[in-house]
């Protein structure tokens, strides 16, 4: 994982998305299968066929240290493209974790991972092996565009991404969030609080806020 990206994970998705001017957000209602966990990496994308997870297992070959697998369909729906021996594959090869538009299954087996990883939906149904689908092309997910390479960051919040020509941007941008926060959080520890420091009480005197 690069420097970059480990900072990124440190911050954790609410923070790179409104660091990043709101943008990026995946957004999904996903459930963390491997609850508090915080991570970021490069994402290897993968769009399988309906029903399909054959281009999951072509995944396997290409997968590296410190990725975040990607997997979608087209139209997604709760078919279990990915159980405990794919995800052990993925553990093995190093990666940070999976965001899965579409359905796990094993989710006990997979709760014991060291990896983030975040679902659409937990159910037993099986994918099939029968379209080849698409390893590391451009892939949609939650509204958001996905390129292979661009920065996933997956925490128990949901999932952002970031254009990889923005990290730098993005990295800096981070930083000076977490400085102004932490120079908050101090003042609200000293009795302060945001709707006096906000302005918020003025303008409500003011009558400048419609009911």
């Amino acid at each position: 994982m690069s420097p970059e990206a480990a900072e990124l994970g440190r911050a954790g998705v609410a923070t790179v998305y409104e660091a990043y001017g709101r943008r990026g957000l995946i957004e999904e209602s996903w459930d963390a299968v491997t609850p508090g966990r915080r991570t970021a990496g490069p994402a290897c994308t993968v769009l399988c066929g309906p029903g399909d997870n054959r281009a999951v297992h072509e995944a396997m070959d290409v997968l590296g240290p410190g990725e975040i697998l990607v997997v979608t369909l087209a139209e997604p729906e709760p078919v279990a493209v990915i159980g405990d021996l794919l995800a052990t594959q993925a553990a093995v090869r190093g990666a940070a974790g999976l965001l899965v538009n579409a359905a796990v299954r094993d989710t006990a087996e997979l709760a014991g991972l060291q990896m983030a990883i975040h679902a659409r939906w937990r159910n037993a149904r099986g994918a099939g092996k029968e379209h080849r689908g698409q390893v590391n092309v451009p892939v949609r997910v939650g509204g958001t565009l996905i390129e292979p390479g661009d920065p996933v960051v997956l925490d128990d919040d949901g999932a952002t991404a970031v254009r990889a020509a923005d990290v730098p941007e993005v990295v800096r941008a981070v930083r000076a969030r977490i400085a102004k926060e932490a120079a908050l959080r101090a003042r609200w520890q000293n009795g302060e609080i945001s709707y006096d420091v906000y302005g918020l009480r003025a303008q409500d005197s003011e009558g400048s806020v419609t009911a």
